[in-house]
């Protein structure tokens, strides 16, 4: 009877501390990071290797969308996630009963305005087809930007809470019409212009030098809309999270940030 308790006593340290070697292992030296593939998830290699250093395992999970990435980390599917900005991110939370916040922000992509069928702003056609991204903040901002460079006029102090609604003048009649983002670039060549996200100019081969106006990079909107770290709350404290952003605002990230993007993406710290 001494001989079997004490086998059962050895098995079940044994299968014990596997768990709880297993438990650390995941939970404390795994990293799952949910991004969208350009130039997001290009940083994050970049991190990876540094994170490796420190003993860490960066697993990156590529999304093509902006909504799948944070109902993962909502879920706890994901530890975190860096595509969005802080407005995007709360506007999402207020809509979708989620609980994202921002670890800090990393890096900003100004917003431009492309040419597809039409490759000027000097001969605009009546009744042009611009497509801007449907989702409430960068709506906004594609729509600013418009503004700011005389093609329409929104009612004053709609700001960036601007909707199609809220043009009052439109000299040109544009066809001003609401699409998911990463669709806006992907239907450039079907419209007469398309104000892109960064990221998605980016993934059809289009760089800020392409563009026929963008935001400045000392704008309102590049303060405003910074992209984020972001994790559910809660964890935003935990060790290795905090390892994440330590090595996402690191030299070497600056420095592959400005050597690789030229521009098109512009660190912010």
């Amino acid at each position: 009877m001494k001989k079997i308790i004490t086998i059962c006593i050895a098995a079940f340290l044994v299968l014990t501390l596997g768990a709880c070697k297993s438990r650390g292992n995941t939970d404390d030296k795994t990293i799952k990071i949910g991004a969208t593939p350009r130039p997001h998830a290009e940083i994050l290699n970049v991190v990876k290797d540094l994170l490796a250093k420190e003993g860490y395992t960066l697993e990156i999970v590529e999304f093509n969308d902006y909504v799948l990435p944070n109902t993962a980390v909502e879920s706890g599917e994901l530890d975190a996630n860096f595509f969005q900005h802080v407005p995007y991110m709360e506007d999402f939370n207020a809509n979708n009963g989620t609980h994202i916040v921002s670890v800090g922000g990393v890096h900003y992509e100004p917003m431009g305005l492309f040419g597809g069928k039409s490759k000027s702003l000097d001969n605009i056609p009546d009744g042009a087809l611009v497509l801007v991204p449907n989702d409430t903040t960068n709506e906004a901002r594609a729509l600013l930007l418009l503004q700011d460079n005389g093609l329409i006029k929104l009612k004053d102090g709609v700001g960036l809470t601007a909707t199609v609604l809220d043009i009052v003048e439109n000299p040109h009649n544009l066809n001003v019409k609401e699409v998911e983002a990463a669709q806006a670039a992907r239907s450039l060549n079907d419209a007469d212009f398309a104000v892109l996200n960064g990221n998605y100019a980016l993934q059809v081969g289009l760089t800020l030098n392409d563009a026929l106006k963008a935001e400045s990079a000392d704008s309102v909107a590049a303060k405003t809309y910074t992209n984020v770290l972001s994790v559910k709350d809660g964890n935003q404290n935990s060790a290795k999270i905090q390892a994440l952003y330590k090595a996402l605002t690191s030299k070497e990230v600056k420095e592959f940030i400005e050597k690789t993007y030229s521009g098109e993406v512009v660190p912010s710290f």
